[in-house]
């Protein structure tokens, strides 16, 4: 006879629930208005138990802007490499980071606010992750404007993530998809200045 399994929350699916809490947690009252007693208690658990899944709150902010670096990143390289053309690649890559600014725009926020909160090991591995993202789209953009400059490239970029980044700031303004057509039309029209010649 075997004995099943109790069906409980597994434990990465705890620390998922978790890492979602804080994230609205830290959005809403800053890290350090945030005790791991609040945080627990947004997910039904003593303060204490969290630290089954965390070492603290330092190291949950770590994790939390590291996955969401990672994952980006990850998502980009593999939008890039599947797409068909260029001009291809470059909605993938604007479709994706819609989707992430609408579906997390409190991780957008945490990470504008709190970085300097993350431990340094950790902080120079989300800064590092953050290049290589930025590099996926440079690297696109330059196979549709081989005229432009690198340096000119990336500034678009950061113009281009502070734009479909706003989102914590029109959360609610508009249905999800008519947001996401805005905002897929005006980055299009934004990298579209890249055809001038920047003087």
């Amino acid at each position: 006879m075997t004995t099943a399994r109790t069906p409980t929350r597994n434990r990465g699916t705890r620390r998922v629930e978790i890492l979602d809490a804080a994230a609205r947690l830290f959005a809403a009252r800053g890290f350090h208005g945030v005790s791991i007693e609040d945080i627990g208690g947004a997910v039904g658990v003593s303060g204490p138990a969290l630290y089954r899944h965390f070492s603290g709150k330092e190291a949950l902010l770590a994790e939390m802007l590291l996955d969401v670096s990672e994952r980006l990143h990850a998502s980009a390289a593999s939008r890039v490499t599947t797409a068909p053309s260029p001009e291809a690649a470059l909605d993938a890559l604007l479709s994706g980071q819609i989707e992430f600014a609408l579906s997390h725009p409190s991780l957008i926020t945490v990470h504008d606010r709190e970085l300097g909160n993350v431990p340094e090991p950790a902080r120079r591995q989300i800064r590092r992750l953050q290049r290589l993202y930025v590099e996926e789209w440079v690297t696109v953009l330059s196979e549709l404007h081989p005229a432009c400059p690198p340096a000119r490239l990336r500034a678009a970029t950061h113009a281009v993530f502070g734009l479909l980044n706003s989102t914590p700031h029109s959360a609610g303004e508009l249905p999800e998809e008519a947001m996401a057509r805005l905002l897929l039309g005006m980055a299009r029209t934004a990298l579209a200045t890249l055809n001038d010649d920047g003087s």
